[in-house]
């Protein structure tokens, strides 16, 4: 039994009659005849009543009809749900991020995506890197944003695009002895209990304190670990101590906090968003279109590998590092200058979260 044996049983039982129906359907009257018999056969049974007033369906013929309706509705209901699903207007996205891509550029990028595609379901877990990395290969997650380029067995097959760059501020309560600096040292932050991220979540920015501080150093063995920025903050109003994170914090400044530069400057890993190199999911490009579109200069790598993707020799290399190329002066003009209240744009540090009690 084939679709076009319903619509042929449905025609006639709505002209009444093989020949008008033929006509309607642009088929000749033997054949549908022929075709309506067969039918008859397959279900066991006589669906249609021949009489000199008409062809009419039987009580079996009936109900045939009502499921055939049915039948015939949800095939053009597949054709289209199968359409939409393939432009990525549905199915489903599974995020892993860190908490600071809140700030930028998520607000942005999840507001775009789901106005332009309201039925694809969502699925958001915030996590630190290592975890969403590991989630990523295991295939429990689609894409990943994340501090630096994935690490570890398996990260061979991911695709990372670098989307957002960033060094490293201090954040203190108002009542503070460094509030009103424009900047610390490191003499000065080795002298200071620290809020910081967990290492084990963020091998990267770690390493990169521990190279900063000294490998040994009292302050980071006796920080307070906080395992988001906004943890961070809020420890730091409290005056637990000095808060060190991402420049990213800045656009999110908190009453009774001030932050200050960190010199030497320390840059850390930059905000990554990777994905697998063999997902051809329509749901994920829809959402790395509207990544290359609020994230201009990351979409000359994106354009790169959102064609037909598969294994190449170092593409994953060369989209990371032609993007880090065309965005590492963005960051070195950021936090330059001291500016004055709070709310006032990121190039300074200084002001940007400060305010007064």
């Amino acid at each position: 039994m084939e679709a076009r044996h319903l619509r042929y049983a449905l025609a006639l039982a709505e002209h009444a009659h093989f020949g008008r129906a033929a006509r309607a359907l642009g088929i000749a009257q033997p054949p549908l005849s022929k075709q309506i018999a067969d039918l008859e056969r397959e279900v066991g049974t006589r669906l249609f009543d021949r009489t000199r007033q008409g062809v009419f369906p039987t009580a079996a013929g009936a109900a045939f009809l009502a499921r055939a309706r049915r039948a015939l509705d949800e095939i053009a209901g597949a054709s289209v749900d199968a359409a939409r699903a393939a432009r990525g207007e549905t199915g489903r996205l599974r995020l892993g991020f860190i908490a600071s891509a809140l700030l930028d550029p998520l607000p942005d990028v999840l507001g775009r995506f789901g106005r332009e595609r309201p039925d694809v379901r969502l699925e958001l877990h915030e996590m630190a890197t290592t975890r969403s990395t590991a989630a990523l290969i295991a295939g429990e997650l689609d894409v990943t944003i994340g501090l630096g380029r994935p690490q570890g067995v398996g990260a061979e097959t991911l695709v990372s695009v670098p989307i957002g760059h960033d060094y490293l501020v201090a954040v203190v309560s108002n009542t503070h002895p460094y509030a009103g600096q424009s900047s610390v040292d490191v003499g000065q932050l080795q002298r200071q209990p620290l809020i910081l991220a967990p290492g084990e979540d963020e091998p990267a920015v770690a390493t990169g304190l521990r190279n900063l501080l000294g490998k040994d150093s009292p302050a980071l063995s006796g920080a307070t670990v906080a395992r988001d920025i906004h943890t961070i903050i809020g420890l730091a109003a409290c005056g637990v101590g000095v808060g060190l994170g991402p420049s990213r914090m800045l656009a999110a400044p908190r009453r009774g906090t001030w932050f200050c530069e960190v010199t030497p400057r320390m840059s850390l890993p930059d905000l990554v968003l990777s994905f697998g190199s063999r997902d051809r999911s329509p749901a994920l490009n829809a959402f790395l279109d509207v990544i290359r579109t609020n994230c201009s200069d990351v979409g000359a790598a994106l354009d790169h590998r959102l064609g037909p993707r598969g294994p190449q020799e170092d593409a994953g290399d060369v989209a990371f590092q032609d993007v880090r190329a065309q965005g590492q002066g963005q960051g070195q003009g950021q936090g330059q200058g001291q500016g004055q209240g709070q709310g006032q744009a990121r190039g300074s540090v200084a002001s940007a979260g400060s305010s007064a009690p």
